[in-house]
């Protein structure tokens, strides 16, 4: 089998979804490896260092659609490489998709191209979790606090908040939505820095949970700081209105995130706050989200800075590529050696785990939430029917 992979061309998209040790590994298990020429450079990554652990480097990207078996990226076709996948028609494409929140062109193309798509972010492990979506929301949770304390300056806009704490200076509030991996580590990051942090959980346990873990990881002056509570309306409305930095990060896998802050909510927040809404691949969490990037960040609503970059981990490449390859490596060696379809096999008549990364399949939607989110129920299909 011979796996490829492309140099990606989202705006700033400086990760790569494989790093040359990550090479290494699949040509000593016997794999063939194509990598797109510079498709490592903005990792720091060089041709040389993937030549070196043995991958073929070729110049363009049609020419490794056509050779390659399985097609690993970072981020979902973008529709300048949409002519790519009429190319690779009955083959295999393996990486983050979102198609929740992106357009039905996209679902259309895989499924009319017979493409096998394996969205990175609905692969579960043993344990329910999302393994390949765990890396890279840690990465984005530290982010969304970076950019937060950046656009909080008055030089941005802001109110000239800092968003750590200095002696006899308040510290900024924070607002966190959602108690996933992405929450908890901006959570975890903005009370590290001494800010207030309140973060909200429709689930009563992981509050609880977060509240234990917070007060054992900051100890007991800045744990503080933190508090993990269930909305209960006058709560949430009254911590929204009040903070300077809202960060959403509800995730619903596979399916678009529901709007869980309001235009009145937002309205009734201070001039110069910020927003950041890193659920933005799946549709955006807050009212007003739309997609920014990393060459224009942000924009102005109801004098309110709205941060939504899709791809938030691009900026910290290659520390995310490290983390990406690591977690996506095993189960490419796995589809490399025993061959696609049959890890589908053995994944539906086991735990069905891996099998629900398939997002497209045989011509058809294999993931339910997709279908009903871009309204293609007409062309969904459970897999275990196209096996």
């Amino acid at each position: 089998m011979i796996i490829g992979t492309l140099k990606e061309v989202k705006n700033n998209e400086n990760r790569v979804a494989l790093t040359p040790y990550g090479v290494r590994e699949l040509v000593e298990a016997g794999i063939e490896v194509l990598v797109q020429e510079t498709a490592g450079i903005g990792s720091g990554f060089s041709d040389s260092e993937y030549k070196e652990c043995g991958a073929t480097i070729m110049r363009t990207p049609e020419d490794i659609v056509k050779a390659c078996d399985v097609l690993v990226k970072v981020k979902e076709p973008l529709p300048r490489e949409y002519n790519l996948l009429e190319q690779f028609g009955g083959k295999t494409l393996f990486t983050y998709l979102h198609l929740s929140g992106v357009d039905k062109r996209l679902s259309k193309l895989l499924a009319n191209n017979n493409i096998t798509a394996i969205a990175y972010e609905t692969v579960e492990d043993e344990n329910g979790q999302l393994p390949l979506l765990a890396p890279m929301s840690e990465v984005a949770g530290v982010l969304a606090v970076q950019y937060g304390a950046e656009y909080l300056q008055k030089k941005h806009g802001g109110r000239g908040i800092l968003l750590g704490k200095l002696t006899g200076i308040p510290s900024a509030r924070v607002v966190v939505v959602g108690g996933g991996y992405v929450g908890a580590t901006a959570a975890r990051t903005a009370a590290g820095m001494g800010s207030r942090v309140k973060l909200f959980d429709i689930n009563p346990a992981r509050c609880e949970e977060l509240n234990k873990e917070m007060e054992e990881y900051l100890g007991p002056v800045l744990s503080e700081n933190f508090e993990a509570l269930v909305p209960n309306g006058e709560n949430y409305d009254e911590a929204i209105k009040e903070c300077n930095l809202l960060i959403g990060a509800v995730l619903v896998a596979g399916t678009k995130a529901p709007v869980v802050v309001s235009e009145e909510q937002v309205k009734s927040m201070k001039d110069g706050s910020v927003l950041v809404d890193v659920s933005i691949d799946q549709g955006g969490c807050i009212w007003g989200a739309r997609c920014s990037s990393h060459s224009e960040p942000v924009y102005e609503i109801y004098n309110k800075l709205f941060c939504c970059i899709p791809n938030m981990p691009g900026q910290v490449s290659r520390q995310s590529t490290i983390a990406l390859t690591a977690a996506t490596l095993p189960y490419l060696k796995k589809m490399a050696q025993e061959g696609v379809e049959e890890v589908i096999k053995k994944s539906i008549h086991g735990d069905g785990r891996f099998a629900r990364g398939l997002n497209a399949y045989k011509g058809f939607i294999t993931y339910e939430a997709v279908a009903k989110d871009l309204g293609m129920m007409d062309s969904y299909k459970d897999v275990k029917e196209l096996l």
